[in-house]
């Protein structure tokens, strides 16, 4: 069935758009999505399920309106005599019927990279960079069937006011596009909703994470999905150093995975000559350093942060900060899956508009223009119907984005400013850690600096060693890939063959052995594996 939303007399899929965005989401993909999941309905309806589905996706559209008046805005436009005007109840069982999977659907059709190779800003040498993070700051209704699934936030001095969703998301870091998307209670962590979207994860990508997501398990479960990552470590790792790299990074080992770490110290300088900066600890499975030097690695984490602006048009672009409008599970994941649904269909109008612009970059349209254009189009009905011929080109771009190209962002600024926490017996009160300025202040120099790590020396007795595992290292990294017995590993750390101290270290062998950072022979025989391009290195 398809129809064409001009007249609307006595037809009851007219309602059935979301205005310009319908291009994007046709009816014959609603339809097909619909057949797919079981939820058309048997016989026609006033109310059918594909107008069900548009209906949703406009409530995300409409945030601030209620339920009759966003049917209002669907049918505005019409010029119809008979379009069915449905009470609240009616609605409300319109978005029972037609359920959750439908959404979810179209949101998994839609996802993925919008934007072309070539754009600017999107890869990396031959990866495309994308990150993922999550956000806990959704609030639902305050309502025992939402409280039996998410819970209370719990805060120093009690519950919080409203429960807390937490959202996951993998985002492409140069159009900020959805690859991937989970939510569900925040008293799961993030780490475990990241194993959830791995998956979604191919060989052509790389991956920036922030230090929340450094576990050993997740860092293998993405390198076997063949992707590569940039995740900063936390403060308490401390990785093993196998052998040092000209630019001052090393050669490590975590988990069974051949890794370099980055050490780096950040400055950044303001114009009203403040000075701020901090410690990085990057892993990565690019171990090149000639191909990929510390410093151009340090400076591409920073694109890590492209992600809070996906959540700030989510959250405070598209629900202004509001409460989402369901009261139980059931349509609360459908009304997420509609919102990333509607998010995702933005974006790639905003990606399709940029790259008709030669070196057009996708920074530079603003998702606030783009959205008020689609709620235009909805009322008056504007592009509801794809163009042909030789108009079709600016069918393509289309109001919305002809709307985006004419009001462009200026391109991006060096600045800085205070990252504020407000404490939670008061509202006026700010905490900020590192004394950054309240307002906005340019940055006139970045300086990175990359600084080796401090290896111990068993040649030098005024030097104290940093640790047995160090040693060790130096021990077995001097004869790359031959195993060594405990006795002889002693006997190079000034240890007893035999007794207690041979115990102790034959055990600390084992624990290491477990934790995937020596590899076991045979009984008390060890042997650390290193990278190829260490085998022609003399060791650290």
């Amino acid at each position: 069935m398809t129809h064409s939303v001009t007249d609307g007399t006595g037809d009851v899929f007219a309602p059935g758009h979301i205005g310009e965005l319908t291009q994007v989401i046709p009816p014959e993909l609603v339809d097909a999505v619909l057949d797919e999941t079981g939820a058309r309905e048997q016989r026609l309806r006033s109310l059918p399920s594909r107008v069900g589905v548009y209906f949703v996706l406009a409530l995300g559209l409409f945030e601030y309106l209620g339920a009759a008046l966003v049917w209002n805005k669907l049918v505005a436009g019409l010029r119809a005599t008979r379009v069915p005007q449905p009470s609240e109840k009616a609605l409300r069982d319109l978005r029972r019927r037609v359920g959750v999977a439908p959404l979810k659907g179209l949101f998994d059709v839609l996802a993925g990279p919008l934007a072309q190779p070539s754009t600017p800003g999107v890869r990396y040498r031959r990866w495309r960079t994308v990150a993922f993070d999550g956000c806990g700051s959704l609030s639902v209704p305050d309502h025992e069937r939402n409280r039996s699934w998410l819970g209370r936030t719990q805060r120093r001095h009690g519950p919080a006011g409203y429960p807390r969703l937490m959202l996951m998301t993998l985002c492409e870091t140069g159009t900020r596009g959805l690859i991937g998307a989970v939510f569900g209670p925040a008293t799961k962590g993030e780490t475990d909703y990241a194993h959830d979207l791995v998956g979604h994860l191919t060989s052509d990508m790389l991956l920036l994470a922030d230090r929340a997501f450094d576990s050993n398990e997740l860092l293998k479960d993405i390198a076997a999905q063949g992707a590569e990552f940039l995740i900063r470590a936390t403060s308490t790792r401390r990785p093993p150093v196998l052998a040092l790299l000209p630019d001052g990074s090393y050669l490590t080992r975590i988990g069974g995975l051949p890794l370099r770490v980055i050490e780096a110290e950040i400055h950044s300088r303001t114009a009203d000559g403040g000075d701020f900066g901090g410690t990085y600890r990057l892993l990565t499975t690019l171990t090149d350093h000639r191909t990929d030097p510390a410093d151009h690695l340090v400076r591409l984490y920073h694109e890590r942060w492209e992600i809070e602006i996906t959540y700030l048009a989510l959250r405070h672009t598209l629900l202004k900060g509001r409460v989402l409008r369901s009261k139980d599970p059931m349509d609360l994941t459908q009304e997420m899956w509609g919102l990333l649904t509607l998010y995702q269909a933005l974006r790639s109008v905003m990606v399709t508009a940029v790259e008709t612009m030669p070196g057009g970059d996708p920074d530079r349209a603003g998702f606030t223009v783009a959205l008020e254009a689609a709620r235009d189009t909805v009322v008056s009905l504007v592009g509801t119907t794809a163009g042909s011929g030789p108009s079709s080109r600016f069918d393509l771009v289309g109001r919305i984005g002809t709307r985006v190209l004419h009001t462009l962002l200026p391109g991006r600024r060096m600045r800085l400013s205070a990252r504020i926490v407000k404490c939670g017996t008061s509202r006026y009160n700010i905490w900020n850690r590192d004394g950054r300025p309240r307002d906005d202040t340019p940055i006139t120099s970045i300086e990175i600096t990359v600084r080796p790590p401090t290896l111990p020396s068993n040649h030098d007795p005024g030097q104290a060693p940093s640790g047995r595992w160090d040693l060790v290292c130096q021990i077995l990294a001097a004869n790359p890939n031959e195993a060594m017995h405990t006795r002889d590993i002693a006997q190079h750390l000034g240890l007893a063959s035999t007794g207690r101290a041979l115990s102790s270290l034959t055990a600390q062998f084992c624990y290491w052995a477990r934790n995937g950072r020596l590899i076991r022979t045979a009984p008390s025989t060890y042997k650390i594996t290193l990278p190829e391009v260490l085998t022609s290195s003399a060791g650290p």
